[in-house]
């Protein structure tokens, strides 16, 4: 039985939250490739410690490889990182070639400038590293 309850806080019409920019406020965690393991159901390791992180969204699936011909995989890729957002991560797994290009493509996106998902062993947690190829952006430490 669900029991829910509405109230309105004192905002003018305008002001209100349409519900696409609350769906889009939430932040993606774009996962390189599928965990090896996964198609039979017993992935070599979790990653359920990057969900904290935003909404995960697999980009390719663990058979994936880049041969002989990366063109049709790159334009594939272009498409699936299109809505990247500076607040979005990226969580790099699988093939060290795909994940290369990925970075490459969301580099061209942001400018430079983009978050990952780094594990810790020692913590056994994610942490975000942010990554400013250009130096664009660089916080003072004053």
């Amino acid at each position: 039985m669900y029991i829910g309850f509405y109230y309105k806080v004192n905002m003018k019409v305008k002001e209100s939250m349409d519900y696409k920019d609350i769906k889009r406020s939430i932040p993606t965690v774009y996962v390189v490739q599928e965990i090896a393991g996964t198609r039979e159901g017993r992935p070599k390791f979790n990653i359920m410690g990057a969900a904290e992180y935003g909404k995960l969204k697999f980009l390719l699936d663990e058979r994936s490889q880049m041969i002989f011909s990366p063109g049709p995989l790159i334009f594939k890729l272009k498409t699936l990182l299109k809505d990247f957002k500076p607040t979005d991560h990226l969580l790099l797994t699988g093939d060290p070639a795909i994940i290369g290009v990925v970075c490459s493509l969301v580099s061209d996106i942001t400018n430079g400038r983009f978050n990952l998902l780094k594990w810790d062993r020692q913590e056994k947690r994610y942490y975000p590293i942010e990554i400013d190829l250009y130096g664009t952006g660089a916080k003072n430490d004053d």
